[in-house]
C-alpha cells in the first residue's frame, strides 16, 4: 500500500502557512493538474490527492488535528474540537451537566454545521468601466456539492444512517467514578467522528466527501460609480460546506487601471489642460475632455496658471443615487521655448508696452486684503 503523502507537501505549503496562503497554492496547483486541463497520466489521481488535502488544511478543526496526529486524525475535523468534550469545550459543562442537569450547560445542545469557506478573488477594469459599469467574468475553482449525493456523501444521495453507536448524537458520555463522586464526560463518538451518521455506502462520484472540485466562470455585474479597493459581496457563490452548512460567499475586490487624462477622487474627476498665453490673456473657446467626450468651454480672459474650474455633473455616479460629480480642470499656461521671428518680435512689441516692472505678490493673503483690495484702501 502506497504511503500517503504529507498534506503540505502536497500543497507546496510550509506548516506555518496562512489559510489565505493555503488557498491560493491551491488553486494554483488545481488548476494545473485538473483532468480537463492535464491529459498527463496521473493527473486524475494528482488532482485527488490535492483536493484531499485541501480538505483537511482548509478546515481549522481538522487541521489542527492532523498536526497532533498526522493522517490517523483524516476525517476527525470539522465537527468542533475532535479531541475535546463537546458543547463547552471543556468536560466542566459535563461536570455542571451532572450537577444541575443539561438546563444548566446549556452548550450540550448540537452547534448548526460550519458554513462552507469564503473565497476573494481581484478584478482589473478600466477608468471609463468603473465610470459607466460593466459586466465582467471572474474564474475560480471552488468545491460544490456533489452533483450525484446532494452533499449526503451516500450513493445514488441515500440518507446516510443514524449512527449506532451513539443514537445519532455524535457523542458517547460515559459515568466516572472519582473519589468526589460520579462525573459524567462527553466525547466524540469514535465510529462517526461526531457526526451522527455513518457512511456506509460512500457516493463514488465524491467518495464520500459531499463536495466536488470544479472550475467555473461566474458573470459579475460592475455597478457605475464604484471606487479603487471597492469589493463587492456575492452571497453563496463561495465554497460549499462539508457538512451540510451554507455556502459561503465570493469577495470581489475592484482593481482601476490609471488613465492617461484623469485622475479621481470619490466622485470628483480632475484634468489639466494647457493654454498659450495669448489664450490666458484674451480668453478662447477651448474643448475639454471629459469621461463623456468632448465639450465646449469658454476660457475667460485673464486665466491664472494654476486657476481651477468646475465641469458640473461630469464626474463618477454615486453608487448610492445621489447626484453626480463634478469635473475640476486645472489651467496651465504654457510659456513658449522657441518662438518664430515673428512671435518674438510681438512679445518684444508687449514687453516695451507692458515694462518690465516686476510686482511682488505676497506670500499669504488674507480675507481682508482682499477687501482692502477690492475697496482701493
Amino acid at each position: 500500500m502506497t504511503e500517503k503523502r504529507d498534506y503540505y507537501e502536497v500543497l507546496g505549503v510550509g506548516r506555518t502557512a496562512s489559510a489565505d496562503d493555503i488557498r491560493r497554492a491551491y488553486r494554483k496547483m488545481a488548476r494545473q493538474h485538473h483532468p480537463d486541463v492535464n491529459r498527463d497520466d496521473g493527473a486524475e489521481d494528482r488532482f485527488k490527492e490535492i483536493n484531499e488535502a485541501y480538505e483537511v488544511l482548509a478546515d481549522q478543526d481538522r487541521r489542527s488535528a492532523y498536526d497532533r496526529f498526522g493522517h490517523a486524525a483524516n476525517g476527525m475535523g470539522g465537527m468542533g474540537d475532535p479531541f475535546g468534550f463537546g458543547g463547552t469545550g471543556s468536560p466542566f459543562g459535563d461536570l455542571f451537566e451532572s450537577f444541575f442537569g443539561a438546563a444548566t450547560a446549556g452548550a450540550r445542545q448540537r452547534s448548526a454545521p460550519p458554513p462552507g469557506h469564503d473565497l476573494q478573488v481581484t478584478v482589473d477594469i478600466t477608468f471609463e468601466e468603473a465610470i459607466n459599469g460593466t459586466e465582467t467574468d471572474v474564474d475560480l475553482v471552488r468545491f460544490e456539492t456533489c452533483e450525484a449525493c446532494h452533499g449526503t456523501k451516500m450513493k445514488d444521495g441515500q440518507t446516510p444512517p443514524r449512527c449506532t453507536t451513539c443514537g445519532g448524537s455524535g457523542e458517547v458520555r460515559r459515568v466516572q467514578q472519582t473519589i468526589l463522586g460520579q462525573f459524567m464526560t462527553a466525547a466524540p463518538c469514535g465510529t462517526c467522528h461526531g457526526a451522527g451518521v455513518t457512511i456506509s455506502d460512500p457516493c463514488p462520484n465524491c467518495r464520500g466527501r459531499g463536495r466536488v472540485s470544479r472550475s467555473r466562470s461566474i458573470s459579475v455585474t460592475i455597478p457605475a460609480g464604484i471606487d479603487e479597493g471597492a469589493t463587492l459581496r456575492l452571497s453563496g457563490q463561495g465554497e460549499a460546506s462539508a457538512h451540510g452548512g451554507q455556502t459561503g460567499s465570493l469577495y470581489i475586490k475592484v482593481r482601476i487601471a490609471s488613465h492617461e487624462l484623469f485622475t479621481r477622487s470619490n466622485k470628483t474627476i480632475h484634468s489639466q489642460v494647457g493654454v498659450n498665453v495669448a489664450q490666458a490673456t484674451l480668453g478662447d473657446e477651448l474643448e475639454l475632455a471629459t469621461i463623456d467626450g468632448p465639450v465646449s468651454f469658454k476660457l475667460p480672459a485673464g486665466t491664472q496658471s494654476g486657476q481651477q474650474f468646475r465641469l458640473r455633473g461630469k464626474g463618477a455616479p454615486d453608487l448610492r443615487g445621489g447626484d453626480r460629480g463634478d469635473q475640476i480642470v486645472s489651467v496651465h499656461v504654457v510659456t513658449p521655448r522657441h518662438l518664430t521671428h515673428e512671435q518674438r518680435e510681438l512679445f518684444q512689441q508687449l514687453a516695451e508696452v507692458m515694462g518690465s516692472e516686476v510686482t511682488q505678490q505676497p506670500a499669504h493673503r488674507t480675507f481682508f486684503d482682499k477687501v482692502k483690495d477690492a475697496l482701493g484702501v
